[in-house]
């Protein structure tokens, strides 16, 4: 099976930019991805979602290589507002 991109180069999705420990979080990262013009795809050894105890590996976010920069720095910013956002919960 092949996890190709849509991408106009054809490019095979095959650089880990997330492991998580749940498919949902996957989805949810591939979904704020997307949104952002980066496509990518997950990866888990989980029987097609049916046997989600399969997880224990985690499961992967892969992306183009020519979007892996562009996917990282996306993430980076996610974390970096989630981190800004503790904080000052925290001031509360």
């Amino acid at each position: 099976m092949s996890l190709a991109s849509d991408g106009a180069a054809g490019e095979v999705a095959n650089v880990i930019v997330a492991q998580v420990p749940s498919r949902t979080e996957a989805d949810l990262i591939v979904g704020l991805l997307s949104t952002n013009g980066v496509r990518s795809v997950v990866s888990a050894d989980d029987a097609g979602g049916q046997q989600p105890q399969l997880q224990i590996d985690g499961v992967r976010v892969l992306v183009a290589r020519s979007d892996e920069a562009a996917a990282c720095q996306i993430l980076a910013d996610v974390e970096a507002t989630a981190g800004a956002d503790d904080d000052d919960a925290q001031d509360i």
